[in-house]
């Protein structure tokens, strides 16, 4: 596309907006950006500098404003008023990722991993895996940077390992990874879409423009994925940690193994990876899969593996005081995430969750608290929700908080040596914060403030 003076409406102004307003404003289009929440001067001073028309505090009249091409942020819904209003005059919608990849040079290669849970951290993993064997990669995507600001950047060979969302997927019309990966597939976002149909549409979005050529990874022990494979248009790679496969990644008498039709390569014992429990297995599976797709020798999978220190947030050990491990999970937006935390430790939980819920059930994740979750703090907005479904299942020492700040401060007068307080929220953060980092953040701070530089646990470092 001629971009020289071309209207273009940006929806939305986080980071995902924000970036593609600034490269479309440089590529030379007449760009007006807006954002229904209230920013500060010093938010916007960077655009308007650029010659960009902001709004905020509300939406323009998509008829006034006139765009040839509508850029919509992940986090606007798509039935917001001027994403509604443009589809009825027949204006393309663009997700930032579709107008992103629409700027990369020809040649690049595109890895997009999505799934409900474990998608930051087997994006970073597989990013690893590129960086160690030597290959020109970036890692972008929902995962903190958006690709968008990386296009400037791009040059034909260069390998993107993208973390890619079902709210990117929802605006990709020509996004064409050369691998897709597909992790799990479990209810999230329902608020957003409707329904979980609706949501594995969504995800399985990233198979729908792929061709004979490419490859589709997907996890052969969670159904929902599984049986998206019909939809493969090229090459399908399983990953498995409970089957042996003919053909794929997967766990055989312990060892991890690799056989993508050229025999079957050991990589490493399972006891071996750096990144414990059995989700981060199956991260670690799909991250080979994803090397041996790209030629990336047994012997470079397995350092990597045996290496990778894990992603902030995700499970993240912040310090032990007097005896108490403290970890931030502030990731586990969704009660699966939270169940697959608690399921890694073996210690008594103090479990901090809550927040906005997402249209979540969380009577399963209460299930499995029972034995596991010694007592529950509980805030935010889905706080009565999830103690409602914690006393169906039994849990009698729940306890209400009003911020973060009391939580902590309650968990510590709870809990006691060899215990593990886990910060797991099992909901999104927006009804407190501006996003899970902000919160897990400061729960950082807050367990610091506690220490006062001390670790005093041995044990500290042994929970990944």
């Amino acid at each position: 596309m001629e971009w020289h003076s071309k209207r273009v409406l940006v929806v939305g102004l986080g980071k995902s907006g924000m970036a593609a307003s600034r490269v479309l404003a440089g590529l030379g289009a007449k760009v007006c950006a807006c954002d229904k929440d209230v920013k500060s001067e010093e938010e916007i001073r960077p655009l308007k500098e650029l010659g960009v028309t902001v709004f905020v505090g509300g939406y323009p009249e998509v008829g006034e404003v006139c765009p040839d091409l509508v850029v919509a942020s992940p986090g606007v819904p798509l039935e917001e008023p001027p994403l509604k209003a443009a589809r009825q005059a027949g204006i393309s919608i663009w997700g930032e990722l579709e107008l992103a990849f629409r700027l990369l040079p020809a040649g690049v290669k595109i890895i997009a991993i999505t799934g409900t849970n474990g998608k930051t951290t087997t994006t970073a993993l597989a990013g690893q895996v590129l960086k160690d064997a030597g290959y020109p990669v970036v890692v972008a995507g929902n995962i903190g940077v958006p690709l968008i600001e990386k296009v400037g950047e791009a040059f034909p060979g260069q390998y993107f390992v993208l973390e890619v969302s079902s709210f990117q997927l929802e605006t990709v019309e020509t996004f064409h990874p050369n691998v897709a990966v597909i992790l799990n597939i479990t209810p999230d976002h329902l608020d957003r879409h409707g329904s979980f149909s609706e949501y594995v549409k969504a995800k399985a979005r990233l198979l729908s423009l792929q061709g004979p050529e490419d490859f589709a990874v997907l996890n052969y022990d969670d159904l929902n994925t599984r049986n998206l494979e019909k939809q493969v248009k090229g090459h399908l790679v399983y990953f498995s940690h409970r089957e042996p496969l003919s053909l794929g990644c997967f766990v055989k008498d312990g060892v991890i193994c690799l056989d993508l039709g050229n025999g079957v390569h050991p990589i490493c014992r399972v006891e071996e990876l750096a990144l414990k429990g059995v989700h981060n297995l199956e991260n670690s599976l799909a991250a080979a899969a994803i090397g041996g797709i790209l030629g990336i020798s047994p012997s470079t999978l397995s350092y990597t593996l045996k290496t990778f220190p894990g992603v902030p947030h995700r499970l993240e050990p912040v310090a032990c005081v007097d005896g108490v491990l403290y970890v931030n999970d502030s990731k586990g937006t969704n009660p699966e995430a939270t169940i697959k935390a608690i399921e890694a430790y073996s210690e008594p939980l103090i479990l901090i969750a809550g927040g906005k819920n997402k249209g979540s059930d969380f009577s399963f994740l209460a299930q499995k608290m029972v034995g596991r979750v010694k007592h529950l703090i509980l805030l935010g907005e889905a706080a009565p929700a999830i103690r409602q479904a914690a006393q169906k299942a039994g849990l009698t020492s729940i306890f209400m908080v009003r911020d973060l700040g009391e939580a902590v401060e309650r968990a510590r007068e709870l809990a006691s040596p060899g215990d593990v307080v886990l910060l797991s929220p099992a909901c999104a953060s927006w009804d407190m914060f501006r996003n899970y980092e902000e919160r897990g953040n400061l729960f950082k701070t807050l367990v610091r403030s506690l220490s006062e530089g001390r670790n005093d646990c041995a044990a500290a470092g042994r929970h990944n």
